[in-house]
C-alpha cells in the first residue's frame, strides 16, 4: 500500500507536467527558466517521431531534477519507450479508480447551483451511504452549474440522479408538445 500511496501523491504532479493539451506547461515553464533545455524535453517526449531512447534519457533528466521516487521514475521510462505518455492522464485516472475501488470508497459528484451547506452535505452523504451499502465509504465532489437553474444532479456508481430544474422544465416541454388525442371523448 505504500508503493500505491507514493504513486497517488506523485501523479497529479506528473499529470500536469506532461498534459499534452498545451506544449508548455506551467510546470515545464518553471524548469523552461531553471534551464531552456526542459522545455524542449518535455515537448519532445511526447512526440513518437523521436527515438525511445531519446524520450527516455529526457525522462531521466527530468525525473532526477524533480526528484521523482525511483518507481515513479520507472513508470515514466516504460511509458516513453513504449510511446504512451501522451496517455498519463487517463492513465492516473485509471489508477485513482482502482485505489478507490481498492479502498471500498465510491466518488459521489453532485451538481448544484449553489455550494451545499456542510449540514446538508453530511445528511446527502448519508443518504447515499444508505443506497450504496455498508462497507463502502461515500466520497462526495462538489460541482457548480448555474445553467441546471435549481435542484441538484447526483452521479455514483454509473447512476445519475437528475432532480434539475432545468431537467424538470424539458421533460414538461416534452410533454406539452405532444399532441392530444380527442378519439376517447
Amino acid at each position: 500500500m505504500a508503493l500505491a500511496s507514493r504513486l497517488r501523491s506523485t501523479i497529479p504532479v506528473l499529470s500536469k507536467f506532461l498534459r499534452s493539451e498545451s506544449s508548455c506547461t506551467p510546470l515545464s515553464r518553471t524548469y523552461a527558466a531553471t534551464s531552456g533545455k526542459h522545455e524542449q524535453k518535455v515537448k519532445f517526449t511526447m512526440d513518437l517521431s523521436v527515438p525511445a531512447e531519446t524520450r527516455v534519457k529526457a525522462i531521466d533528466e527530468i525525473s532526477a531534477e524533480a526528484k521523482f521516487s525511483e518507481v515513479v521514475k520507472n513508470f515514466l521510462v516504460v511509458l516513453a519507450e513504449n510511446g504512451r505518455l501522451r496517455y498519463i492522464d487517463s492513465i492516473a485516472k485509471r489508477f485513482l479508480e482502482l485505489t478507490m475501488a481498492h479502498k471500498g470508497e465510491v466518488k459521489a459528484a453532485v451538481t448544484t447551483v449553489i455550494p451545499i451547506p456542510p449540514q446538508e452535505e453530511n445528511e446527502l452523504k448519508e443518504t447515499l451511504q444508505d443506497i450504496i451499502g455498508q462497507g463502502k465509504k461515500v466520497k462526495l465532489e462538489q460541482k457548480i452549474d448555474p445553467s441546471i437553474l435549481g435542484g441538484l444532479i447526483v452521479e455514483f456508481d454509473e447512476k445519475v440522479f437528475d432532480m434539475s430544474i432545468k431537467t424538470r422544465a424539458r421533460q414538461l416541454e416534452r410533454f406539452l408538445r405532444q399532441p392530444v388525442s380527442l378519439d376517447g371523448l
